[in-house]
């Protein structure tokens, strides 16, 4: 079916609502328009849903949620896991209540029970639910930090993890396979409730989270003795991280947090932010202002769903706040828990600290000086997750530290994606443990390069939209792999790794052997001089992303380096 007799259809058939065809007239002879709302179904990947919201088949519209849902409740009674339900979490966005509950009550109609949550939560915590109340799957309704226009549904499976091969494959087999939006099931939310197929849940798994979040904290005494003096500037980007961020600071003891006021409370329309996300400094803007009333030792922000954190810290030289990059803050927390439970005997057995290839490689000196296992995993957390899943099922190998560049770690087990919750508290007992040794977050990030070397990283992202757009993508993932660069800003490349086909080629002696991951449609460029760079296709935006790092013997040097080497990539492109 063409786009316009899908448009056609979606004006004329009674399934659809009245709202949604007067939305639909609105457009009537913009052919562009209506090409990009029809020309394809809004694809189901392995991180399930995430669109513009809107009418259409390549919009995030109540239809596309319940159609994703019969899919998963079709896989679900495959596995025979439906008496265990599925637990449902959305955040602060234009219609997430709404597709959240779309989604409980299409798997009410197929017998499977949903347990929702009274309100907006944090993705981790949907996680930490999951495997909690023992259901077989988990739904949160959000698009993270994308624009306001935007929304998205993930999956995740019983260890509270996202979807992995082959599920996720699988998954998505099932959604493609109901095509008919009419075969779909739902029945009213009383109806729901009536049987017992719609629980709503909250403060009980709001207390048990937080507990689980405390038992990471290593020094409670240091917290007690510095929480009056360390000043700390929160805010939630007006998403989900408001109220478990603050109580958890509150119940550990610290006195002086400021949660920026325009930022507090959910707003869909993000109206102070150009762009909720942490990696924007813009988005610092009013904390930093805030940061510099207060005279704040540490300035955090969680992005929408609160999983991931950005974080500023005081330089007391300059009297200006620092910005760290997920890079950064997740080696300052690895750093202090590897180190202290080194110091005070608390080291599991068979320790291991887990990133993805796209995370900096300071993490592998960091593992090295504490005898830990260092772990590589392709980009996403849920293969983090499934390397925690692994040492349990076989009881070898003990997770203390994961994360990846973009943001997001995790501490604990208690979830199984990243959780910028507990990495709040983890920052803010870690600023109090420096404010003790009478340093700042950044003098500790200095110790740490000069302890470990100047490691810095980059990010180039070339977005292209549309129809066209990831025709585009792959082409560029062609050309690098028809013809790899053997030079990168004047630094030569040394191998190649291919993990689409799981190759690696030593591009001096030709040797290959296996990069041992998945599949994934991702080239890695291992450079001289401690140098490398990455290209992967973003698995949730139309843009394809280039990573890269060096190693330097300055902060100076080191940003040099890496800035010939992002422009020695855009020359190539």
């Amino acid at each position: 079916m063409g786009y316009m007799e899908s448009y056609q259809l979606w004006m004329s058939d009674d399934y659809f609502d009245a709202a949604t065809k007067a939305e639909l007239k609105a457009i009537e002879g913009k052919d562009k328009e209506i090409e990009d709302r029809f020309y394809k179904e809004l694809e189901f990947g392995t991180g399930g849903l995430r669109g513009i919201i809107g009418a259409g088949t390549n919009r995030m519209n109540l239809y596309t949620v319940r159609k994703a849902t019969q899919g998963l409740a079709n896989y679900i009674i495959r596995q025979g896991g439906s008496h265990k339900g599925v637990a449902i979490a959305y955040d602060s966005r234009f219609m997430s209540p709404e597709f959240a509950d779309e989604a409980a009550l299409c798997l009410a109609a197929n017998g499977i029970k949903a347990y929702v949550f009274e309100s907006l939560r944090p993705t981790p915590e949907l996680s930490f639910a999951v495997r909690k109340l023992g259901c077989i799957s988990g739904i949160v309704v959000t698009a993270s930090h994308n624009p306001p226009e935007y929304n998205g549904y993930k999956v995740y499976w019983e260890d509270g993890a996202q979807v992995t091969s082959p599920k996720d494959k699988e998954i998505i087999e099932e959604v493609k396979s109901v095509t008919d939006y009419a075969d779909v099931k739902t029945m009213s939310k009383e109806a729901a409730l009536a049987q017992g197929l719609y629980q709503v849940i909250g403060e009980e798994l709001d207390d048990a989270y937080m507990e689980e979040l405390k038992k990471q904290i290593i020094h409670p005494e240091v917290i007690r003795e510095m929480a009056e003096d360390l000043r700390i500037v929160y805010t939630p980007f007006n998403g989900t991280g408001n109220l478990p961020a603050r109580r958890i600071l509150r119940e550990l003891g610290f006195r002086h947090v400021y949660v920026v006021p325009e930022q507090e409370l959910p707003d869909p329309k993000f109206t102070t932010l150009e762009y909720p996300n942490p990696e924007d400094p813009k988005a610092f803007t009013l904390a930093l202002k805030l940061a510099k009333e207060k005279q704040a030792d540490v300035v955090l922000a969680t992005d929408p769903d609160a999983d991931r954190l950005g974080v500023y810290a005081l330089d007391t030289k300059t009297g200006e706040y620092v910005p760290f990059t997920g890079n950064m803050s997740g080696m300052l927390i690895a750093e202090y828990i590897f180190s202290q439970k080194a110091a005070n005997g608390t080291m599991p057995e068979d320790p291991a600290l887990i990133k993805t290839i796209v995370t900096t490689n300071m993490a592998d000196c960091i593992a090295a000086e504490y005898g830990g296992r260092l772990i590589e995993v392709l980009t996403g957390f849920k293969f983090i997750g499934e390397q925690i899943k692994r040492f349990e099922e076989t009881g070898k190998g003990s997770y203390v530290f994961g994360l990846e560049e973009s943001y997001g770690c995790l501490v604990g087990t208690h979830a199984r994606d990243k959780d910028a919750i507990v990495a709040v508290m983890c920052l803010c007992e870690l600023a109090a443990w420096c404010k003790k040794q009478g340093i700042t977050l950044w003098d500790q990030m200095l110790n740490l390069y000069e302890k470990y070397g100047y490691f810095k990283e980059d990010l180039y992202t070339i977005t292209l939209k549309g129809i066209d757009g990831s025709r585009q993508i792959q082409e560029i993932m062609d050309k690098l792999r028809s013809n790899p660069p053997k030079v990168i800003g004047n630094i030569k490349v040394r191998s190649v790794r291919d993990y689409d086909c799981g190759k690696v080629v030593d591009l001096e002696t030709g040797e290959e052997s296996t990069t041992g991951l998945p599949r994934s449609n991702v080239l890695y460029f291992d450079l001289e001089e401690d140098a490398w760079c990455c290209a992967r296709p973003s698995g949730t935006e139309p843009k394809i992303k280039f990573y890269m790092g060096v190693k330097g013997n300055s902060l100076s040097d080191a940003a040099a380096r890496c800035s010939a080497l992002t422009e020695g990539l855009k020359a190539y492109l």
